[in-house]
């Protein structure tokens, strides 16, 4: 057990949320502020955002679903478009979607004052989905990853440049508090040289779901690893170079990719990422760590974020040596990326995530599925 020198209370982190201020130089646009969006969520909005959803069918639907009517003080939920009979009888059994007004995609674009719209639809389908609300004027959150073609997410990142409109990735690590105070510790140097960076995230999921996912290229690397990437680039940087290693627990019985490794290269630092459709209750073992010369910050599990912090000497409040960060709770996985969505859509401030950093985690997790870029 931790003594009470080693544990680092609520208060004393909260309080120097302010010093880890700095511009952004890990791939995102600039960190206000240790816990940034929690000063997004004190700021009352005037008046809700209008917004959409179009799709049910990806893992994060639902839970997108949910969040955006929870925030009801941001955002009216228009309506929620599912071409697909199936899937909307599906839906409309779920709390998620309990009362919802069931609408087509035509009408819901045409919907006046709508400003935004959540796309969670199959993966094939979530790149040309936003591309046709891009083009009606509306900003887009769009669950990942984004297909499986390189070319036409750059298409889609332009044209909403080019319209000053907004692509949010649901990449779900992104506002997560541990993920966030790595970040910063990275970018004050509290760690030194990054020298190592090891990421694991991992599952086991049924038969059913395998006859599934066995019809979509890039295996667990493409369906979780691809949330470590985006964590990986957002502390390192674009890698110099991505080798693969792609390996099938079950042929011949079925050809999922469901152990896959893939190894990052930079100047003086390599990376791993771990992902595997064959863990058992791998949820529990996921994990995040990055080692430099001078710290250590290690985050596991990564839900809820558990993080210990190792220092070569004391700063700014910490002690030398390992210690448990005290984190504040999270109000839900989507919670904070919705209110910031929010702040983006009114103008009030810019992304956190930049369209070059996004491009670039896209062609990583390609390149770490083994996926030809295309």
């Amino acid at each position: 057990m931790l003594s009470k020198h080693e544990q680092i209370s609520r208060r004393k982190l909260l309080s120097r949320a302010a010093g880890l201020a700095g511009a952004g130089t890990l791939g995102f646009a600039a960190s206000s502020a240790l816990f940034s969006p929690a000063t997004v969520r004190a700021a009352k909005p005037k008046s809700r955002i209008k917004v959409g959803q179009i799709g049910t069918a990806h893992a994060h639907a639902r839970g997108k679903a949910e969040t955006v009517r929870k925030l009801n003080e941001y955002y009216e939920l228009i309506g929620v478009v599912e071409p697909d009979p199936e899937r909307r009888n599906d839906a409309k059994e779920e709390s998620a979607y309990r009362g919802v007004n069931w609408i087509s995609e035509e009408k819901l674009l045409a919907t006046r004052d709508l400003k935004a719209v959540l796309v969670e639809t199959t993966e094939a389908e979530l790149v040309p989905t936003a591309m046709r609300c891009i083009k009606a004027g509306l900003h887009v959150h769009v669950d990942k990853p984004p297909g499986w073609s390189l070319t036409a997410f750059k298409k889609l990142l332009d044209e909403a440049q080019s319209r000053r409109l907004t692509v949010q990735m649901g990449y779900m690590f992104r506002y997560n508090p541990a993920f966030k105070f790595c970040f910063d510790a990275i970018r004050k140097g509290w760690l030194g040289r990054v020298f190592e960076v090891h990421g694991v995230i991992s599952k086991t999921i049924s038969d059913k779901r395998r006859k599934n996912e066995v019809r979509f290229p890039g295996g667990s690397m493409f369906i979780l690893g691809c949330h470590l990437i985006d964590a990986l680039l957002a502390a390192m940087g674009t890698p110099d170079k991505v080798t693969p290693y792609v390996r099938r627990t079950r042929t011949p019985a079925d050809t999922l990719a469901d152990n896959m490794l893939a190894v990052f290269e930079y100047p003086v630092a390599t990376a791993t990422i771990r992902s595997a459709f064959v863990e058992v209750d791998g949820s529990k073992r996921r994990q995040f760590v990055v080692c430099g010369d001078e710290g250590t910050v290690d985050i596991r599990p990564l839900e809820p974020p558990k993080l210990q912090l190792a220092l070569s000497r004391a700063r700014d409040g910490f002690d030398k040596g390992y210690q448990q960060v005290d984190l504040p709770a999270m109000p839900g996985r989507y919670d904070e990326q919705l209110i910031d969505f929010a702040a983006v859509v009114r103008g009030e401030k810019q992304p956190e995530y930049l369209p070059d950093h996004d491009f670039a985690v896209h062609k990583a997790v390609l390149q770490a599925c083994d996926l030809e870029l295309k």
